[in-house]
């Protein structure tokens, strides 16, 4: 009888050959293959062509956009109204030696858009670079007395609009090279953020005002990486730098009346690795870094720093350990470490107090926490239908001068995966989660200003349920269904100030369908709610108000498509989308008022037609529909309050349309 090799048949007959000790240690990988007796010119893969030349697709985007809002260009990728133009590209490049490339690129040219480009050598080096421009639109209709200009805040007579919108540009570079056990890489980033953005100032007198934003963000990382038959490590240096351009802002008649972010660095060196013995997988990481903040002070009575001294040093450490010591049952477990030390300068300050200043000089507090985690899990197969897996977590934090300085978190958690059938999969998981520490008291910093009797929600003791379920079926070879549930609750039961209980629950719904080969579809559906209830107190002493909260969430959506038309040359798709968020707020005191509510919904809609103009020329037309609406009740008109200038009513209220036409040649 006569038996037919190709190169992996081979290559697995080599590896079965140079095995000389336990099985279990050797590394199965065909890249790890004793080929060096075989022919392989011989024994060449008849049906894997590598395809030399150029492959992909190119097309140009016409668009005409319709709208009296910027906001909408939040999903449209331009808040330009009327023409627009794009470019779109998925296009790769290979010869025979090994040199490949490839070039992607989408919305090129649009306010929200990305170019990537790759090229190298396949197994030596490869070079990276990109560009992406993202922007989000806040309101084109704020309207401002103070106006921004070389530093200074010029106050108007008369409101003005006023452009509330970050534009993010970002540029990286990277470059790696390497050969079988080693690779070394790096990589630069630079972003560049402008616009304006809602701030305020309270001296003289409260004012919102749209605050410049002009800021540039550097990023460096280095390593080499090195692996082995059962071993990786990877050594990285990461360094990144923030400046800030805008300087601190003056009134004409008063100075440094705003305090800009300040310019920083940050530093990190970090050692990483696995090791694999047998069924065992040993994994950690070893990190220390250094922040530092070395700018200007606003120069004020009873300041005396002429710049700030900040340093922070990081610690961050983490060992994991999986094993299989069976076939039925793991075991795993995992510790962390990570440690914050402030060691900023330390001086006297005049101490503000709410009706002015006492006269008394204390130190400023540098603020330090330190975070230990432990976590144990087990998994064990009780047949080839049933998983049970188990676990136990525990995270220790302390907090220096803080209300709390210590709190421990445990949690229990279970989780049974269950297959009854081929086309069903159950899976159920429970949690128990409660929160102690030691004993509470109000910070020694805030003592005067903040009733003992309140508790912040994450110090507080805590007790949490948590419950899910989820539900997998495929009933037919053309549906397929997807349904999770969850419920979750928190009670704060030592708390008589502040957040006393919460909450949390909700359901997914998806449907998959693949009606014929030329129709599909999808559905899905899901609510979340979430109820919280607080108590206050008017009178600084025991609680003398209520306040229940609901928050609910809706999110509706189906889309299809339809190909093989006019012989195959057309194609057709839809997309819809419905999503709703409302906010409720009940206060009681006396009796129940209700605060003022939140509401915001969003109706999006995309069709879609594709035609094939021949095999490598297509031409697309796409409309896309957005209805827009959100109303806060904490948005007021400019003087609705005395004493107080806003920057108007914010909230959003518009119908915007969108249409496309697209040509694409493919390359082959």
């Amino acid at each position: 009888m006569r038996f037919k090799f190709n190169l992996i048949t081979l290559s697995l007959l080599a590896i079965s050959g140079a095995i000389t000790g336990s099985a279990m240690a050797a590394d199965f990988g065909v890249n790890k293959a004793n080929t060096s007796t075989v022919n392989q010119q011989v024994f060449q893969c008849k049906r894997c062509p590598q395809v030399a030349g150029y492959t992909g697709t190119i097309g140009v985007n016409a668009a005409y956009i319709d709208s009296d809002d910027i906001h909408s260009g939040n999903a449209f990728g331009t808040d330009n109204d009327g023409a627009n133009g794009s470019v779109d590209a998925d296009l790769h490049y290979r010869n025979t030696a090994g040199y490949k490339a490839k070039f992607q690129a989408h919305q090129l040219g649009l306010d929200n858009g990305f170019a990537h480009l790759e090229a190298g050598k396949s197994g030596h080096y490869k070079l990276v670079a990109d560009y992406q421009q993202l922007t989000r639109y806040q309101s084109g209709d704020a309207r401002s007395q103070l106006w921004y200009k070389d530093g200074v805040l010029t106050p108007s007579e008369h409101t003005q609009i006023q452009e509330l919108s970050l534009q993010r540009n970002k540029a990286g570079l990277g470059l790696s090279y390497g050969q079988d056990f080693y690779q070394a890489y790096v990589r630069y980033e630079h972003e560049n953020k402008t616009g304006y953005q809602s701030s305020s100032i309270v001296t003289p007198r409260p004012v919102n005002f749209g605050l410049p934003v002009d800021a540039n963000t550097d990023n460096l990382t280095a390593g080499l990486s090195l692996s082995g038959d059962s071993w990786t490590t990877n050594l990285n240096y990461f360094v990144s730098q923030y400046k800030n351009d805008v300087d601190a802002l003056s009134l004409p008649y008063l100075y440094d009346v705003f305090a800009p972010a300040p310019d920083n660095q940050a530093h990190q060196i970090s050692l990483s690795g696995q090791y694999q013995l047998n069924r065992t997988v040993m994994s950690g990481r070893l990190a220390s870094g250094k922040m530092t903040q070395d700018d200007d002070l606003i120069q004020m009575s009873g300041n005396p720093l002429q710049n700030w001294d900040g340093e922070v040093d990081t610690l961050d450490g983490k060992l994991s350990v999986t094993s299989l010591l069976s076939n039925t049952l793991r075991l795993g477990g995992s510790v962390d470490y990570s440690k914050r030390d402030n060691k900023g300068s330390v001086w006297e300050f005049a101490q503000y107090e709410v009706n002015g200043i006492s006269g008394a000089f204390k130190q400023n507090i540098p603020l330090d926490t330190e975070r230990r985690g432990l976590k144990l899990n087990a998994s064990y197969r009780l047949s080839s239908d049933y998983r049970l897996q188990a676990g136990y977590d525990r995270k220790e934090m302390e907090r220096s001068y803080g209300d709390r300085e210590q709190t421990n978190d445990d949690a229990l958690w279970a989780k049974l995966n269950v297959r009854a059938m081929d086309d069903i999969k159950l899976t159920f998981k429970a949690s128990l989660d409660n929160r102690g520490g030691s004993e509470y008291q109000t910070s020694e910093l805030t003592s005067s200003e903040t009733n003992p009797l309140l508790r912040k929600y994450y110090l507080a003791d805590r007790k949490r349920t948590a419950f899910e379920a989820k539900f997998n079926h495929t009933p037919t070879s053309w549906l397929s269904v997807d349904m999770t549930a969850r419920y979750a609750k928190d009670d704060y039961n030592e708390t008589q100030l502040g957040l006393t209980e919460s909450e949390d629950y909700g359901y997914d719904i998806n449907l998959g369908l693949q009606l014929n080969a030329h129709l599909s579809g999808y559905a899905f559906a899901g609510q979340q709610w979430i109820d919280a209830a607080q108590a206050g107190s008017q009178g600084f002493s025991s609680p003398d108000w209520f306040a229940d909260v609901e928050d609910e969430f809706i999110n509706l959506g189906a889309g299809f498509n339809y190909s093989g038309l006019l012989e195959d040359r057309l194609s057709l798709g839809g997309d819809y989308l419905f999503a709703n968020s409302a906010s409720n707020t009940l206060v009681t005191y006396d009796v129940t008022t209700p605060q003022g509510d939140y509401t915001s919904f969003n109706h999006s809609l995309k069709l879609h037609a594709n035609y094939a103009l021949s095999e490598e020329m297509a031409l697309k037309l796409a409309y896309q529909y957005e209805r827009y609406y959100d109303t806060d009740y904490a948005q007021i008109d400019v003087n609705t309050v005395p004493g107080l200038t806003t920057l108007g009513s914010l909230n959003h209220n518009y119908n915007a349309h969108q249409v496309m036409l697209s040509f694409s040649y493919q390359l082959r």
